[in-house]
């Protein structure tokens, strides 16, 4: 071997057993004969049963790690799924939750409607009907503002009524709006009529009573006849209010051997903090005929023309 070649090679005094040739085809020949005697003899079914056999714990090793990352693909994405379906069936619930609360307020509406209705066929007064917009700002007060004024025909100091019964004056008027006092504000007061005894008094606003507002019959002697349960309507004789509309409950009596008034706590029948339509009525005094002029008088004015 020439130096400086690459040539490995053994010498040729080193080669031992047949030749690349020799062994390639005696191989070929080894393996033609396994295949004619798998196919005519099945000799090899044994040795592969075996060989599978043996080489099956091997094959389950190796295949865990495909199958685990296949089933934790699988695992997450069912898991989103299912949290894609669970926020979709939130979304839907609660969809349905508020057409459900908004079906339940349109029927009571609807009914409060109904009813506000039905006092075309109890008040002979006229009557313009109005939605509460929002309650006034001051904290002393209890006044509502309605979307109603003087453009619809709203005046000062009208009754304002819900569906069940009077719910306070009118002491402001503007073009659109008007402003209204409720009954239980401490400036207001109404002639009432006891429908059980007949007796007339006045009640008072009482923003206080039942932390929600109420009512009290001031001026009313100890031995008054008044009893829990007793329904107040207007008496009509201020010429403000028609008579016979539902004003308040007797809730509490209290008589003290101290005192020669007693105290008598009422519940407004309306709907004071939950009001949402009302109907504003003309004042009575306004739907009184005018009051004939006496004879002199007429005389002295034919003789003046």
């Amino acid at each position: 071997m020439p130096l400086g070649t690459l040539e490995r090679s053994a010498p040729p005094m080193f080669r031992q057993g047949p030749s690349a040739l020799t062994r390639l085809a005696a191989y070929s020949a080894l393996a033609l004969f396994l295949m004619v005697a798998d196919t005519r003899l099945q000799l090899t079914g044994p040795l592969r049963q075996a060989v599978a056999t043996v080489l099956y714990p091997l094959q389950w090793v190796m295949l865990q790690p495909v199958e685990f990352a296949g089933k934790g693909s699988g695992y997450f994405q069912s898991l989103q799924e299912a949290q894609a379906e669970t926020a979709a069936a939130r979304r839907q619930l609660a969809d349905l939750s508020l057409r459900a609360n908004q079906t339940d307020h349109l029927l009571q509406e609807n009914a409060r409607l109904r009813q506000l209705l039905e006092l075309r066929q109890r008040v002979s007064t006229p009557f313009v009907t109005a939605e509460v917009v929002y309650d006034t700002a001051d904290p002393f007060t209890r006044r509502v503002v309605i979307d109603r004024g003087s453009l619809a025909g709203v005046p000062l100091g009208a009754p304002v009524l819900d569906e069940s019964g009077v719910l306070g004056q009118v002491t402001r008027v503007f073009p659109m709006v008007s402003e209204v006092t409720l009954l239980v504000d401490r400036d207001q007061a109404i002639p009432v009529l006891n429908l059980r005894t007949g007796a007339r008094a006045v009640a008072y606003g009482d923003p206080v009573v039942g932390h929600g507002g109420g009512m009290e019959l001031r001026f009313m002697p100890v031995n008054a006849d008044v009893r829990e349960g007793d329904l107040l309507s207007t008496s009509g004789v201020d010429g403000l209010y028609p008579s016979g509309l539902p004003v308040a409950r007797v809730q509490r009596v209290e008589r003290r051997a101290d005192s020669a008034f007693a105290r008598i706590y009422c519940e407004p029948v309306a709907r004071v903090l939950a009001a949402r339509h009302v109907a504003v009525l003309q004042p009575a005094a306004d739907a009184l005929p005018e009051r004939p002029e006496p004879a002199a008088a007429a005389q002295r004015k034919g003789g003046r023309k």
